[in-house]
């Protein structure tokens, strides 16, 4: 039997990083096809929720493969069809006002670009400070778009934060699931 061929990308929301890889090591286990792909800052920025390297180190173990880190690492997603869903998990609102208005320069951006190109699922993994603001119209242009779908999601702070949202990243792997059957997990928004 074929493996699943997952693309799993990395943006910048570091402080959900340990989640992501938790989510990521899950898959490994389940024995996916893993394309690990990182954005420039992903890819190049240590914070304090860890050193880049260590996640690279992480990220290339897991999958047998070097991390797509790229933009001529990515191009070739989509004519190649390598993979048969991308996630991206975090997805930033930076890279959601990217892919929401057909910006491809980043490796994620372009690889999201590349795979959309085959009509196969990309699945989001929200996480940034301004999802209830500015971010807003972002989610919903891209909750429009055919073969986008998203992990459920909520506030993660409402007083400290009250325009915050984070993916429920327990539930990535269903999401992914329902999304390789051309569905969308419910519900999106969680209280």
């Amino acid at each position: 039997m074929n493996k699943t061929r997952i693309g799993y990308a990395l943006t910048g929301s570091f402080c959900t990083f340990s989640q992501t890889m938790e989510q990521l090591r899950q898959l490994a286990a389940q024995e996916w096809d893993i394309f690990p792909i990182m954005s420039f800052n992903a890819y190049n920025t240590d914070t304090r929720f860890g050193k880049a390297a260590g996640f690279i180190e992480e990220m290339e173990q897991l999958s047998g493969k070097t991390v797509i880190h790229t933009i001529d690492q990515a191009e070739p997603i989509g004519p190649q069809k390598l993979l048969d869903v991308l996630v991206v998990a975090p997805c930033t609102g930076n890279t959601l006002g990217k892919l929401a208005n057909g910006i491809t320069d980043t490796p994620v951006t372009l690889a999201v670009k590349s795979h959309l190109r085959n009509g196969r699922p990309v699945v989001l993994a929200v996480s940034t400070n301004d999802a209830l603001s500015n971010s807003a119209k972002n989610i919903g242009a891209l909750m429009n778009n055919r073969n986008i779908y998203f992990v459920p999601m909520g506030q993660d702070s409402c007083n400290g934060k009250p325009t915050s949202v984070v993916a429920d990243f327990s539930q990535l792997i269903p999401a992914v699931r329902s999304a390789l059957e051309g569905r969308q997990i419910q519900p999106i928004l969680r209280v």
